[in-house]
Order: structure tokens, then C-alpha cells, then sequence
């Protein structure tokens, strides 16, 4: 199993626009950074299916988890915050 964890400081451009006053990791940013993070945008992988289930603010650890190659995991504590359904680029 693949683990990588995650940290989006306060000061991340991307919060200016995702809300202000109620900052929160944009989803496209979230996915991208578990992709580089665990090594799969390397490898070819691309998210086919993505479920966000709860936002993540500034500065909370997120451990995103990859057991097959296919399916992604995000978590903040015992907070599951996203999952996502990957797929191999075609050669």
C-alpha cells in the first residue's frame, strides 16, 4: 500500500478564490497533489471518478492511502474526505 501525507498551508494561493472567509482545498488540488504525492502521476494513473465527501480547511493533515493502483483514499484522522477510481493511461 501507498501513503503519502498532505499539508496545504494558509498561505496557498489557491485559497484567495476557494472561499474567502471559509477557506478550503479545491478538489482538482487535492486529487493532483495525492496523484504526485504517491507516485502515480508518474505512472501514468488519471482520476476517472472522484466522491468528495467533506472539505478539507488549511493546515489539516491529510493521509491519502492507495492500496491497488485503482482506487484512492483521503483521509483527515478518521475523516474520510474524498475517494477516487484511477485508470492507467492508454499506450
Amino acid at each position: 500500500m501507498s501513503t503519502a501525507r498532505l499539508r496545504f498551508a494558509s498561505t496557498h494561493p489557491a485559497f484567495a478564490g476557494h472561499f474567502p472567509g471559509a477557506p478550503v482545498v479545491p478538489g482538482a488540488l487535492l486529487l493532483a497533489a495525492a496523484l504526485d504525492a504517491l507516485g502515480l502521476a508518474a505512472a501514468g494513473a488519471h482520476v476517472a471518478s472522484a466522491k468528495f465527501l467533506s472539505p478539507v480547511a488549511p493546515d489539516e493533515d491529510v493521509d491519502a492511502s492507495c492500496a491497488d493502483g485503482a482506487r484512492l483514499e483521503l483521509r483527515v484522522g478518521d475523516r474520510r474526505v474524498a475517494t477516487a477510481v484511477l485508470r492507467r493511461a492508454a499506450r
